[in-house]
């Protein structure tokens, strides 16, 4: 199976079991808007408290606030984002679809890479033990063929987007032959820049309406409350301040399922730190950020660091952490250094300082700003293809499974009456009222229990409890556990320990600091 092709099992499998839907599906859909399902929602609540608390719980020195949407229209000719907030878009001129210019560069390179990375395995299979890959890769005339056009492309490509010379970047698209994947041609238009916010009008009339703008970033609702939250909880620097919320941004070339969506959902933290501390301070939030994804158990190889080729107006560095999808090495969440910038540019638009009183210093500055930034839809796809399994078992038949980490799981326990009678269906409610007020549980009689087995799997159940009559007699239950499928005997006065400590986010937290 391709991965084209598992990408798109996994597509239908979010709408099949209830976690993602075509917005306004009766209407034939949204582009590039989606809904959140039964299990969806439930997974991605967990998802965002899994953040918060590794956030908010864990650090004595961040708190969260929830900003409007709305803001001053001022907030974002202060920020840069009326002016600078663009993506560079070209169009081909037989297929008429439109695309990221900076994005099929990026694809190229990634191609490339690819490249070397065959030649490697051709090497290492043709070799075997007597393999030495940092040898092949320095010696290789077709590895480093590869290379040295990689590394020549790679340079005008960062040039070219500091410089924002949208000329030398189509040119580079030419130079490289990348064609329309729909067209197969290489019939370009030129490079333009085009704005990615929403505007709307507030106000009671048209001619007296004022035009806003729909955040396309929850970082300024933080930035504009800083002294707020500084003041009234008496924080002193370091200090962190935390949001979720909704961000909307006018995405042209939208793609890829929820990877890159107009309407979609971020969790992002700034860190207040003295100006001169920064760097260090970004270095120590890429680690710690690092473990939070790795704590989740989907392979540490599966990630690595991007730093940026082109700085934004507002940085002095920034990486990503990117994850390896179906669909290659991705971001999924940004650590970025923003300096003093935007609590500068407020102080200098609104005309109210922004400065902290400094008392071991004696002294009042503009803080500088670590940022740490993730979508919390693209943690979703990043964790539902990490999670989507498709296994052959030993007896011939085939499980789809989701193996996700039991405290994001959407549903903890089901619980499962054998028969539809003698006393264990009112046993299984009686489970299911036990477990219910800290846990999402659900009840289940339909089907062979098999097939209720096959249904949990496919929605990340960890836990299922089969009630039989085992169960009047002694009062123990079955437990199915999903990743094993191994079955034992649990008394029901000790599921809840079971539950408690299986589906525990402290677990993913001590993870985070092994």
């Amino acid at each position: 199976m391709t991965q084209e092709e598992l990408f798109k099992k996994l597509v239908a499998h979010c709408k099949e079991y209830g976690f993602i839907f075509p917005s306004s599906e009766i209407y034939d859909g949204l582009g590039a808007v989606y809904d959140y399902g039964q299990n969806g929602v439930e997974l991605k609540n967990n998802i965002k408290r899994y953040w918060w608390d590794s956030m908010v719980k864990l650090h004595e020195n961040i708190v969260g606030i929830d900003a409007a949407i709305f803001m001053h229209p001022k907030t974002w000719e202060a920020s840069g984002h009326v002016g600078a907030f663009n993506d560079p878009l070209i169009d081909n001129k037989d297929s008429k679809k439109r695309y990221r210019a900076d994005v099929l560069v990026e694809d190229w390179l990634a191609k490339q890479q690819e490249k070397i990375d065959k030649e490697v395995e051709k090497a290492r299979k043709r070799f075997g033990e007597q393999f030495d890959e940092s040898q092949y890769l320095a010696t290789s005339p077709r590895v480093l063929e590869i290379k040295a056009k990689m590394d020549a492309v790679h340079t005008r490509f960062a040039e070219a987007l500091n410089a924002n010379n949208l000329e030398e970047l189509k040119q580079i698209i030419l130079d490289c032959e990348i064609v329309c994947p729909i067209s197969g041609t290489r019939n370009w238009t030129d490079v333009r820049q085009f704005n990615l916010m929403f505007s709307t009008q507030m106000g009671s009339t048209a001619d007296g309406a004022n035009t806003i703008y729909l955040r396309p970033e929850t970082a300024q609702g933080i930035f504009v409350n800083f002294l707020n939250v500084q003041k009234t909880g008496r924080m002193k620097l370091p200090f962190g301040i935390a949001q979720i919320g909704k961000a909307f941004r006018n995405e042209i070339v939208a793609r890829q399922f929820i990877f890159r969506m107009r309407e979609f959902e971020q969790m992002e933290m700034q860190f207040f730190v003295q100006p001169g501390t920064e760097m260090d301070w970004w270095k120590q939030w890429k680690e710690t950020r690092m473990a939070w994804h790795r704590a989740l158990g989907f392979g540490d190889e599966n990630y690595r660091f991007h730093d940026h080729d082109k700085l934004a107006h507002y940085a002095n560095a920034a990486t990503d952490i990117e994850y390896n999808f179906p669909f290659g090495f991705k971001e999924v969440e940004g650590i970025h250094s923003r300096t003093d910038f935007d609590l500068g540019r407020h102080q200098e638009y609104s005309g109210k300082k922004l400065q902290y009183f400094d008392a071991e210093r004696g002294e009042s500055y503009v803080p500088y700003v670590v940022e740490t930034s993730i979508g919390v839809d693209r943690m979703f796809l990043q964790i539902m293809s990490a999670a989507y399994n498709e296994e052959k078992l030993e007896n011939g038949e085939e499980r789809v499974v989701l193996n996700l980490p039991a405290a994001l799981a959407p549903v903890k326990v089901a619980v499962l009456p054998l028969v539809k009678k003698d006393g264990m269906p009112e046993v299984a409610r009686k489970i299911v009222d036990e477990l219910k007020y800290d846990y999402n549980v659900v009840y289940d009689e339909k089907d062979s229990v098999g097939k209720r087995y096959r249904r949990q799997d496919a929605v990340g159940t960890p836990y299922c409890v089969t009630v039989d009559g085992q169960t009047l007699e002694d009062g123990t239950v079955t437990v199915r556990h999903r990743d094993t499928m191994q079955q034992e005997r649990v008394a029901i006065a000790d599921l809840r320990r079971m539950v408690d400590e299986g589906c525990s986010y402290a677990a993913l937290f001590k993870k985070m600091k092994a």
